[in-house]
């Protein structure tokens, strides 16, 4: 019988703390997995700690829905900020088969899977239930070459020590991901193995979806469209993704090793702060401009920062852009700021034809055509009211005539310069002039 009751830990001063509590309205529910009714509360004593600290959103709150109160509130589904930590695509499959007693996939699965698949996702957040069922032998960890050339022992000891990435649901989210940390003598280690002291860096770490060229291609040119993407003034980490030997290596920006610990930033993907908890459902560009406008430190630099990445992503071809690929990082200093981009790959080549995940409504995007960007920016101005969005988008812009070689300089590939030269032109003319 599953159990009913989820407690849900944040990280905080160095620590981490039981924050709230999830508890499933009926076996009905369970059943229902995140559709089901439930109850979601606070914890009474992290709430009066965060009170006496003035600290209630931020990085010590659960979500941006939801600042830390005593406030119990009831739902017809999970809070939108779980399903951030559900194991999604290839962890998913692979909890599946992990899950005692065993599970078939659909709703009924989605508690256990909480329950014990939901100890290590990234950001400031946990399951304490599945983190304590997180077990660790003794491992020397493993040398960078084994890595490259032992892929199925590397694999296997990723994914028995829980290094499986939660929280992917998008096509990407069936390549197999693993978060790793690199200790002081270069040695890699399942992220949660080793104490925070003996963690030197953090990484996620990509494989291939599968083992067609175009499956390569993409995770390859992944590094080369994020070196582009900084190039014409994205916000990136400041360290890029290293391509060696069809593994993906990503710096990660959620932890950062300190002399006084690990720090751990808070992460919620755009679906969760718009409060969609559904797999695979789709929203516009309005909804998440509408959580920037709301949630956001800097909601007109962030908005920017939106609007450049839209542009990209269509001339570019990165088509998987849905609103799990973007996110809010909860940063120590209170603030709340559209996460550096990542998931930013030539996603046009996968041979599953995805679509635009995300578009804008048919008044500012017709099918088929170039969103009307200058249009968008005098949306926002009337429903937001942030103003210079048209004007900063236009200087960008001249950027785009130097895209091509941009893109050769960063090493992409020269067949998908050439594929997306056209969509690269029409983009600068879609693009708003001053």
């Amino acid at each position: 019988m599953i159990t009913m009751l989820a407690h849900i830990e944040i990280f905080a001063d160095n620590a981490w703390h039981l924050a709230a509590t999830l508890r499933a309205s009926s076996e009905e529910a369970v059943a229902k997995g995140i559709g089901g009714g439930c109850w979601f509360e606070y914890d009474q004593a992290y709430v009066i700690d965060r009170m006496q600290q003035g600290k209630l959103t931020g990085r010590s709150a659960v979500s941006v829905r939801h600042p830390v109160s005593l406030e119990l509130s009831h739902g017809d589904h999970w809070p939108a900020f779980l399903l951030d930590l559900l194991p999604g695509g290839h962890a998913r499959r692979f909890w599946l088969n992990r899950l005692e007693p065993s599970q078939a996939d659909g709703p009924g699965a989605d508690w256990a899977l909480l329950l014990q698949g939901g100890g290590n996702p990234p950001g400031n957040l946990r399951i304490r239930e599945a983190a304590d069922q997180i077990t660790h032998r003794t491992h020397p960890g493993f040398a960078l070459e084994d890595i490259l050339e032992r892929r199925e022992h590397f694999v296997d000891y990723a994914e028995q020590a829980g290094a499986s990435v939660a929280g992917s649901s998008g096509a990407q989210g069936d390549a197999p991901k693993f978060l790793l940390v690199r200790d002081h003598h270069d040695r890699w280690h399942a992220d949660g193995a080793i104490a925070d002291a003996k963690i030197a860096d953090h990484w996620l770490i990509k494989l291939p979806r599968g083992p067609r060229n175009s499956d390569r291609q993409i995770l390859r040119n992944e590094a080369a469209y994020m070196a582009t993407a900084r190039k014409v003034g994205l916000t990136l980490h400041e360290a890029l993704p290293i391509w060696r030997e069809n593994t993906l290596f990503i710096p990660r920006f959620d932890r950062r090793a300190t002399p006084r610990g690990v720090e751990r930033s808070g992460l919620e993907s755009l679906l969760s702060a718009a409060g969609v908890a559904e797999f695979g459902a789709k929203r516009n560009h309005e909804h998440f401009c509408a959580v920037l406008a709301r949630y956001s430190s800097k909601p007109r630099e962030d908005l920017l920062e939106y609007l450049r990445r839209d542009a990209l992503n269509f001339a570019l071809g990165n088509t998987d852009n849905h609103g799990r690929n973007q996110a809010l990082l909860k940063m120590p200093d209170g603030s709340v700021r559209l996460s550096p981009l990542y998931d930013f790959a030539p996603m046009f080549l996968d041979e599953q034809g995805i679509a635009r995940a995300t578009r804008w409504d048919r008044s500012l995007e017709e099918p088929g055509s170039c969103p009307d960007w200058g249009a968008i920016c005098d949306y926002l101005a009337h429903s937001h009211a942030i103003e210079g969005l048209r004007h900063a988008l236009s200087e960008w812009a001249d950027r785009f005539d130097q895209l091509p070689r941009l893109m050769a300089d960063c090493g992409v590939d020269e067949e998908i310069i050439a594929l997306r030269r056209s969509r690269i032109d029409a983009t600068s003319r879609a693009l708003p002039q001053c």
